[in-house]
């Protein structure tokens, strides 16, 4: 087993590689929204607070497949937080659902502007980093909270938000430097990348080409492509003619025309590497060719710590499927939005308010990024703690979590996935 360690001047603190199992946890990094006001409400007064949410998650668009998991992860969470009203004195009202929809086809646009009219506290929203971008200013004009369970670009570290962004994936920072470990711990020296060129696609590409270089490797190629492009063949062709010994794909569901192009001009399976806004189980989906295999391919994703365990993933199915859904074959982003809901309630519960700023102000606590506070794994005992009169820390799916002032995690796992034969993904690390 092999371990790597490196220091950076910001707020990253280490990243751990076990080359073995290719599990990485990552510490340290740093996020966007900055910490609100402190309400004066006693902690053990009594709570009669209703919390209304809203979603503005892709329910069209490149990053539609992401959209069934964060959505059973909201509405799970929000179950759970009502079935413990009786006790805590919180009620999340119904939540208002939307479509963020992608950068081309502009569904955000509408949606931003029904969850403001609706007066909701928070938004869980949006997956995209470059969709965000393109309404964060109007909710933080309007005062509200934009709480996204899947954002990752470097951008939002310094975003003038008033501290009403927070998000529960960590920044591409860190999935950037397991991405380049994960492809120089296979042995690739050569490698060319293709990536969609937004804020997401150029952070993730220079922050995995320095990881990897900075490991003795060559980036041989670099190709991008702009949302809304359906053809590839000059970049493909491109990637093709520098021989590489690894492909690197950062993209959003392009990865359905790319991918089978590829691999039919004989490109193999087994040195492709996938990222979080790609990584799909390409056997359970109609739109991927049955003759196409992916076998050997690899992948990394913001993921919960790694466990055996899979009643979560089987409770967010019940969930899901009560509502009169399709089973998820597809849990992406799912911990981080449940936990979002989480986080938000009790940071209402120990501001004694749903108003945004005063939840804001109590995000990062609830976190444990205080530095204080008693460890709890679920919302209604996090819940007893506050009403207690004491300080919760809450560890959730998505794991530790721990906002910095900024409303980043300064904690996260991410995920090392491989394609079988089936063309699913499985867990590795």
């Amino acid at each position: 087993m092999s371990v790597f360690t490196r220091s950076r001047k910001s707020a990253l603190a280490g990243v751990v590689a076990l080359a073995g199992a290719s599990a990485l946890v990552l510490a340290g990094c740093a996020g966007g929204g900055t910490g609100g006001g402190e309400t004066s409400a006693p902690p053990t007064e009594e709570r009669d607070l209703t919390l209304k949410i809203g979603t503005i998650l892709p329910q069209t668009g490149n990053l539609s497949f992401l959209g069934p998991p964060e959505e059973a992860g909201v509405g799970l969470a929000a179950a759970d937080v009502n079935e413990a009203s009786g006790d805590t004195g919180l009620t999340i009202d119904d939540i208002v659902w939307g479509d963020s929809g992608d950068t081309d086809n502009k569904a955000y646009a509408t949606t931003i502007q029904t969850l403001i009219s609706e007066g909701v506290s928070a938004a869980i929203g949006a997956a995209s980093s470059g969709v965000t971008k393109l309404f964060l200013d109007d909710a933080v004009a309007s005062g509200m909270i934009v709480f996204s369970p899947a954002n990752t670009s470097l951008d939002f570290t310094s975003w003038d938000d008033d501290g009403l962004y927070w998000r529960t994936a960590p920044s591409d920072t860190l999935q950037g430097e397991v991405l380049g470990n994960v492809v120089a711990e296979d042995g690739h020296e050569n490698v060319a990348v293709l990536y969609l060129n937004d804020s997401y696609g150029t952070g993730l590409n220079a922050v995995f080409q320095e990881t990897f270089t900075g490991a003795g490797g060559t980036i041989v190629e670099e190709q991008s492509y702009n949302t809304g492009d359906t053809s590839f063949d000059a970049q493909i062709s491109a990637l093709m003619a520098s021989n590489p010994d690894a492909i690197v794909l950062i993209t959003f569901d392009e990865i359905f025309t790319i991918g089978p192009a590829l691999l039919s001009a004989g490109y193999p399976a087994d040195q492709l590497y996938l990222v979080d806004g790609n990584l799909k189980n390409f056997g359970a989906d109609a739109k991927w060719p049955a003759d196409i295999s992916m076998e050997g391919a690899k992948g990394t994703t913001p993921a919960g710590p790694l466990e055996a365990d899979t009643t979560f993933q089987d409770r967010l199915n019940e969930w899901w499927t009560g509502e009169g859904n399709s089973e998820l074959t597809d849990f992406s982003y799912a911990n981080e939005s449940y936990d979002a809901v989480v986080l938000l309630a009790l940071a209402s519960l120990a501001a004694n308010s749903t108003d945004p700023a005063d939840i804001a102000g109590k995000l990062q606590e609830v976190s444990g990024g205080s530095g204080e506070g008693e460890k709890c794994d679920n919302y209604a005992d996090c819940a007893e703690i506050i009403l207690g009169g004491g300080v919760a820390d809450y560890d959730g799916f998505s794991g530790p979590i721990t906002f910095d002032e900024n409303g980043d995690p300064t904690q996260a796992t991410v995920g090392v996935f491989e394609y079988g034969a089936d063309n699913n993904f499985t867990r590795i690390g």
